[in-house]
């Protein structure tokens, strides 16, 4: 797909939060380094144990190491942070473990250029329907989807995609507050639809994991969305805060009229205006005349008829 003008104009950031991800993630920059090389990238570094660092700096990424590890959340928001401050308009969040199709990203940006402030990459739409999720985790994403439909009015499909590319204004809503929980991207979709940015979900190809070692097992993915499910509820008095300063903004732009500029005086009104400037005595007991700024009228110059005779001087040699 080539590359829509708005895309090609901005500067355009590929965030990859990664753990423990040596082995995959080689062939993942590998391979964004050869579909998009119009993106930038940056790795960050959550606290790994193995050479994550070294493997994402000589495969060419910038890198971002964290000192210990925070969790995707805390990951994410420290990409966030760093698109915000380096000046990106857009970024696209990327897995470090080969899941994620490069070819995909245009997909998601058609999404933004279509209007999105946030898109959604779908994994179980269109051309995904060979992804594959265990019996427990597609039970806890059925759940999470019933309760995001609860509180945001919204249907999603996909709550928990990580596969996600976000406008400027989004950037820079999360780089303040993105949540710092693990499975935090539920919470992060519930805050954007709150904050009343327009999020778009988007059906996406997607891979099995070939490489690394996922970061949950059945019991432990089970707490996380139960744990999840407590989180917001919760949080439910922040997202409404953020609602009330989004709906807030708008009503301030919409009541909010540019000051009015007062229309040009005619030349007979400046003529009178500048007839009227009090002119302090010269020296000889003439009016000085004074010029207002920027005219150069022939009004504003002194009557001869009031100003005083001049003495008469008789002849040398008259008397």
């Amino acid at each position: 797909m080539p590359l829509s003008p708005t895309t090609a104009a901005l500067r355009t950031l590929v965030i990859i939060p990664a753990k423990d991800e040596q082995e995959a993630l080689p062939a993942v920059l590998a391979d964004l380094h050869a579909v998009r090389p119009d993106l930038d990238i940056v790795v960050v570094d959550d606290g790994s144990t193995d050479a994550t660092a070294a493997v994402a700096k000589a495969g060419g990424a910038t890198v971002l190491s964290l000192p210990f590890n925070l969790g995707i959340g805390g990951a994410l928001r420290t990409g966030f942070r760093y698109a915000q401050r380096e000046g990106y308009g857009r970024a696209v969040q990327f897995d470090a473990d080969g899941q994620h199709d490069s070819t995909q990203i245009a997909t998601l940006f058609a999404a933004l250029d279509d209007g999105a402030d946030m898109a959604i990459g779908n994994r179980f739409g269109g051309q995904s329907h060979t992804y594959q999720v265990g019996r427990v985790r597609a039970q806890a994403m059925g759940l999470m989807r019933f309760v995001v439909r609860q509180f945001s009015g919204q249907r999603f499909t996909d709550t928990s995609s990580g596969f996600r590319a976000f406008d400027h204004d989004v950037l820079e809503f999360f780089a303040r507050e993105y949540p710092a929980d693990y499975m935090e991207s539920v919470e992060a979709l519930l805050l954007a639809t709150a904050a009343g940015f327009r999020v778009d979900e988007v059906p996406v190809r997607m891979h099995n994991r070939e490489q690394g070692v996922p970061s949950t097992r059945r019991f432990k993915l089970l707490y996380h969305y139960l744990r999840l499910l407590l989180v917001i509820t919760v949080s439910a008095s922040r997202r409404s805060e953020v609602e009330r300063k989004a709906a807030n903004r708008v009503a301030a732009r919409d009541t909010t009229a540019p000051p009015a500029v007062p229309a040009p005086a005619s030349a007979p009104a400046r003529a009178s205006a500048a007839s009227e400037v009090t002119r302090p005595a010269a020296p000889g007991g003439g009016a000085a005349s004074v010029e207002p700024s920027g005219s150069a009228s022939a009004s504003s110059q002194p009557n001869p008829a009031t100003l005083p005779a001049e003495p008469r001087h008789e002849p040398l040699g008259s008397k």
